[in-house]
């Protein structure tokens, strides 16, 4: 016969295991919820688990990702779909914004926090959300079809991604060339739009962190414009040659991830020295293509990598180095978007620092003229509106005339 202290432990595990049957499932124990279940089974949705109050309230809790030998953590990427009875009003709470960065705590939230939501995951309107006082986010939707995408931001998929490069690979002015794989298998590619020869040439990357679709809309938009075969357009690919790396951190992007590749990896950290390409394949990709290039005599004379963050700054970064030359080129870099695109926010201040970042890096291990380019999550205060897909690709369209006039050297 089993004494009482192994029937109490069997016992109580039988309990654990009904109540997480209960969260995991999401429903009340007198199953009165109109809510059927949280669905997360499709490409970068977020990893979370969810449970329902005795009020009602749906809590959503959402699963950090976490960087290698460090404590940092990050979460700021939601997309899933809510499945309902048709015409039933919600209320969820989305936990776990406690963020640690450099091993102090922070939030990825304040005030201006939007989201936005979907019946197809297609077509996006804007939420606005409510910041409590636990650092959680709660807001409250109809759910009128009884199916409702709710996002962080317009996501941008790696289906969206496979979709620009059929569309535009049988271009002449187009090649798509594989550079390495990332931790999990799949292809990393360099979209060159343009002549090799051209006099100048610019390299992009976008999605070093997965929550961040706003540098995917843009390359897009950038690429659709430069290809449109008009008269700016072939002007503009006759003084520039555009690389493209859509999206740096596929695997995140897949799993629905905030901020590290799938070892642990911050994709926009320790660019001063060479990357390890066991645990950190994306970078060390990148920096193989960067080192072929140089040596060829073709490398970009600058860098932009594109992010999401709630302020929209151009990052120029001051390490320890002549500047003089550099800074001239930023500010100038910094009038031609003003002159040429919407954006408004500016650069960051003469003491700033990022080391480590792709910027410092590339200025000083590859010369290259390298900033980091926030895109405001909340608000693009040039169009005075809400970020949107159709937005980030009209900064796209536009940047390309910006690059004309950055690259403008006197010639034709």
């Amino acid at each position: 016969m089993p004494n009482a202290r192994h029937s109490v432990a069997r016992y109580g595990s039988v309990l654990l295991v009904l109540a997480w049957s209960v969260v995991a499932q999401g429903q009340t124990v007198n199953g009165s919820s109109p809510l059927h279940y949280i669905n997360t089974s499709f490409e970068n949705a977020s990893p979370l688990h969810w449970q329902i109050g005795s009020d009602g309230v749906v809590h959503v809790y959402l699963i950090y990702d976490h960087e290698r030998s460090s404590p940092n953590r990050a979460n700021g990427h939601w997309f899933f779909e809510i499945q309902a009875v048709p015409g039933a009003e919600l209320t969820l709470v989305l936990h776990n914004f406690d963020n640690v960065w450099n091993g102090k705590k922070g939030s990825p939230l304040d005030n201006r926090t939007i989201g936005f939501v979907s019946e197809d995951a297609k077509t996006w309107r804007v939420i606005r959300l409510e910041t409590t006082r636990d650092n959680c986010l709660r807001f409250g939707v109809t759910v009128d079809t009884g199916s409702l995408y709710v996002a962080r931001l317009e996501p941008y998929r790696l289906s969206d991604l496979e979709a620009l490069k059929k569309r535009i690979a049988v271009n002449p002015n187009v090649e798509i060339k594989t550079i390495g794989k990332t931790v999990e298998g799949r292809e990393l590619e360099i979209i060159r739009v343009g002549r090799t020869d051209a006099p100048h040439g610019v390299l992009l990357r976008a999605r070093a962190h997965p929550w961040e679709p706003g540098g995917s809309w843009v390359v897009q938009g950038l690429i659709d414009r430069l290809l449109r075969d008009d008269a700016e357009a072939r002007r503009c690919l006759r003084r520039y040659c555009v690389y493209v790396m859509p999206m740096a951190n596929k695997d995140g992007v897949a799993r629905g991830w905030t901020r590290f590749n799938v070892l642990g990896a911050d994709l926009n950290r320790k660019w001063d020295r060479p990357p390890d390409p066991q645990t950190n394949p994306e970078n060390h990709a990148l920096e193989t293509w960067l080192t072929s290039m140089v040596k060829r005599g073709r490398a970009a004379q600058l860098m932009i990598d594109l992010h999401n963050d709630n302020s929209g700054k151009l990052h120029v970064s001051r390490p320890d180095i002549d500047l003089e030359d550099y800074l001239a080129k930023m500010a100038r870099l910094e009038a031609m978007l003003r002159e040429h695109t919407w954006f408004t926010e500016g650069s960051t201040t003469a003491s700033f620092r990022n080391p480590g970042s792709i910027g410092e890096g590339l200025l000083e291990r590859f010369g290259i003229d390298a900033c980091v380019l926030e895109l405001n999550g909340n608000w693009i205060a040039g169009l005075d509106d809400y970020p949107s897909a159709t937005n980030w690709e009209l900064f796209g369209a536009q940047l390309c005339e910006a690059l004309y006039r950055y690259f403008d050297d006197g010639d034709s």
